[in-house]
Parts: C-alpha cells; structure tokens; sequence
C-alpha cells in the first residue's frame, strides 16, 4: 500500500507538471480534467478522511481514558505530551534561525522599488480566549464544527464519568470499543482507494501551482526544505532515539504512509485517522496514550509552521535591509512557541502566527506577500513533518508509560494494511 501511494503520488505531481506547463491554457483540460475529475475526486478523498476524524477520535479517546483508569496517569500523560510538543517547536525554530542566519536567504533577492504588496495579516485571538474556548458552551455544535480541542476537552470529561459510574458504565465503556473497532476498519476502507486519492490531489495542486512557480523564490524555498529534513531526520530522531529509547530507522519506515498522506492533504486534521492507525498497528503504541497524544498534537503542534517562520523571517528582514538583535531572534522563538498554543485550531494559523512575530520584532507583514506563492506547496512538507512530530512524541510518551509493544515496532509488516485483507461484503 504505501508504495502504491508514493508512486501515485509521484505520477500525480508529474501529470500535474506537465499539465501546467503545456495545458496552462487549454481549456478543455483545465475544466474536465484539473477544475473537474481530478478536484471532483481529491474532494471526496478528503472528505472521507474527515468524515472520520471526529468519530475516530472520540470512541479512540473513550477508550483510551478508560483503558488508562487512573485520572491522575491521564494528567501526566497530558503534561509530558504538551511540554515535549513546546520542545520541538523550540528547537524547530532555533534549528530554522540557525540554518537561516549561517546561509543569509534573501541576502541578494531584488525587491523591484515601488513594488506594492499587500498582506492583511488575519487577527489572532487572545490567549485568554484560547483558554475559555477550551470549554465548549455548546458540545453539538464544537462536534458539528470539528473544534479538535474542544472535542478533546469534553470526551475525556465523559470518559471519566464514565470511569465514576463502575459497572453501570461498563456496557458504553464495551460500546465505545467496539464502535471503535468499527472505525478502525473504516480507516482501512478509506486507505484502500487512498492512490487515486493522493493522485488527484497532487495532480491538481501541481497543475495549479506549478513547478515553475518556485523558480523565483528558489532559495527560500529550498532552505525551507533543508530545514525540515533536517529537523525530520535529525532533531526529532534524537529525541526519538534518546528519550524513546528506539529504532530512528524503523520508525521512519513505518510513518511513511501517514506521510505521503500528509503531505498530499495538507492538512494535520484531517490525517489523524491514518496517524492514529499507524501509531497503534504500526508502532504498537497502546490506545489509552495515542487516543490522546495523536489529536491533540495535530492542533497544537506545529515544528514544521515555526521552521517556515525562522526562515521567513531572516529572509524578509535580509529582504528590507533590517538587521535583527540577538533580542529580536530570542524573541522569535519565545513567540513560535507561544502563537503555537494560541492560534491552535484557527484557519491560516501559519500565516497568523508568522504575522505576530513579524510584528513583535518590527519587520513590514506585507513582506508576507512575497513567500505566498510557494507556501501552498511547502504547507504540503510542514504538515508531513507536523504528523512526523506527533507520532514521535506520542512514542516517547508511550515509552515512559510503558505503554508499547516492542514486539510489534520490531515487526516491518506489523499493521500494514493490503488490499486483500479487506473483507469482502456478501
């Protein structure tokens, strides 16, 4: 399966090359085929995983808490999953704004004068709100909307009623695994048609985008992708090693499937499923920490996000002429970090979280402007080493509970999902 999606995937951003480069303005291809099959078919693929999200999560975290029975191991499997989430923001932005300021990007960019650019940069709520948003005022509605942390908050407030009630809680509690169960097979179901999806997907992102549209913007580009690589291989597979007490290797090959997801949708929310699955039935993570660590770090972790603002913003400011303090940069990181926990579960986080550091150090927003083009394409690898970030710590999480089997980490074909394992419906 996951070489089936890889390849699609590549077929799918070749196609789509092409497409933008010989078929920009045909209109026959452009309405039948990018506007129409290929947006027609990646639409439903994504709304098919997030047709999951919700329900996956919240008989998984049920689960989850009842399977752990003990409210104060859920509070320090909560503390130890957020403060290493702010770890690897930190260290992704300081690995950014080391990188950046060793290379310079933008240093010999030439801004053409009188150029107008215009970027309004979206409000980003208070911190206080954040925190009384926690809390929803109405259960159906934050559901209806997919507010993941609210979900969150109410599910494991359920779960521990639950866990109250004893045995005249026993029969949801049985309910909730089985449904469980169910959506488990789901994910499977969906994975199964998952290359054309992904092929789609690609297909119509490139004949938009294009390849053509990085040229431009090639150094800052490609130093946003040497960032992340390195921050996927190297910081978090220390981390992994050292803390996790691990195989680095074994689990790069294991989360590739949930990353070729990732990074066709773009999208930390709507991968959940597939990352939840893998941490589970790849990585022999037990559900009582995954149930909890995997969603909650797909809306608030954001490694991938804080690299793409170091390195914007040494390149805006190598752009404008302005030299930045060892104040300026500390205070970048201070606030990745924060804007991290505060835009979580907002539309345009990155944006908003990179036009709040802007500000905070005296860059113009407007720069902002600049990198819009290539974003959509580099939002495609943030999101792939945000979920690379989520199944790490959930690992390092589960490792001191003791909440992993090792015998199936160890095992390459643990979990993997083929077509022929589906069952089929008489």
């Amino acid at each position: 399966m996951t070489t089936k999606i890889i390849t699609w995937m590549i077929v799918g951003l070749l196609l789509g090359s092409l497409i933008n480069t010989f078929a920009d303005d045909v209109a026959f291809v452009q309405d039948y085929f990018v506007h129409g099959v290929f947006h027609v078919v990646g639409t439903i693929f994504i709304n098919l995983l997030k047709m999951l999200v919700v329900p996956l999560v919240v008989f998984s975290l049920i689960c989850g808490v009842c399977g752990i029975g003990d409210v104060k191991k859920l509070g320090r499997v909560g503390i130890k999953a957020f403060s290493l989430f702010l770890l690897t923001t930190a260290l992704a932005i300081l690995l950014a704004l080391l990188v950046s300021i060793a290379i310079n990007p933008g240093k010999n960019f030439n801004l053409i004068p009188g150029t107008q650019m215009e970027f309004v940069a979206p409000e980003s709520p208070p911190i206080t709100q954040v925190f009384i948003e926690l809390v929803p005022g109405n259960p159906v509605a934050a559901f209806a909307e997919g507010n993941m942390l609210q979900i969150i908050f109410f599910t494991i407030l359920f779960a521990i009623c639950l866990l109250m009630l004893g045995e005249r809680g026993r029969t949801l509690i049985d309910s909730a695994e089985k449904m469980n169960d169910v959506m488990m097979r789901m994910v499977n179901v969906v994975m199964s048609i998952a290359p054309y999806g992904v092929f789609a997907l690609m297909a119509k992102n490139f004949a938009l985008q294009g390849i053509d549209l990085i040229l431009p913007m090639i150094g800052y580009f490609g130093m946003v992708v040497l960032v992340l690589m390195c921050h996927v291989t190297g910081t978090l597979m220390a981390l992994l090693k050292f803390l996790g007490r691990v195989n680095p290797i074994q689990f790069l090959k294991k989360m590739r499937t949930a990353q070729a997801f990732a990074f066709s949708t773009s999208s930390s929310g709507a991968t959940i499923p597939i990352t939840l699955s893998t941490v589970e039935k790849r990585m022999g993570v037990d559900n009582s920490t995954a149930s909890f660590v995997v969603p909650f770090g797909a809306t608030i972790n954001m490694d991938g996000t804080a690299i793409m603002q170091g390195v914007a913003t040494v390149f805006i400011a190598n752009i404008y002429g302005i030299e930045l303090s060892l104040t300026d940069y500390l205070t970048v990181i201070g606030m990745a970090v924060l804007a991290s926990i505060g835009t979580a579960g907002v539309p345009g986080a990155g944006l908003i979280m990179l036009a709040m550091v802007l500000n905070q150090v005296g860059l113009p927003v407007e720069g902002i402007a600049l990198i819009m083009g290539v974003d959509r394409l580099l939002d495609m690898m943030r999101t792939a080493v945000n979920i690379t970030g989520d199944a790490v710590v959930a690992m390092i999480v589960a490792r001191s509970e003791d909440n992993v089997s090792m015998e199936i980490f160890n095992d390459p074909d643990a979990g993997a999902v083929n077509l022929v394992e589906l069952p089929h419906v008489k």
